[in-house]
């Protein structure tokens, strides 16, 4: 998760991390420093980002795959289809 907080806050930042410790970040072709508070402030954005976004990884997993959707069309419309999604979004709400 350091590497995705170093990349989060310098998109363009050439680095290695060895075992995820944020004391032996390697910083490669010249990519400035970025302060390690900054990535820890970072990385527990990201995590609470994690959490919040659970109910996402939780319907990923239960939509019929895409092609089983757009049969669903064909056959029972598009209120079928919103039909079907439904019972996965209303088992999995937002936030």
């Amino acid at each position: 998760m350091i590497i995705e907080a170093i990349l989060r806050i310098n998109p363009n930042a050439k680095v290695s991390v060895f075992n995820e410790d944020i004391n032996q970040i390697t910083w490669l072709e010249e990519t400035p420093e970025i302060p390690k508070a900054d990535i820890e402030a970072k990385v527990v954005e990201l995590q609470a980002e994690y959490v919040t976004n659970e109910y996402q990884r939780s319907r990923a997993t239960e939509y019929p795959a895409w092609q089983d959707q757009l049969d669903d069309i064909f056959h029972n419309g598009i209120d079928g289809w919103k039909a079907t999604i439904q019972v996965t979004k209303d088992k999995y709400p937002k936030g």
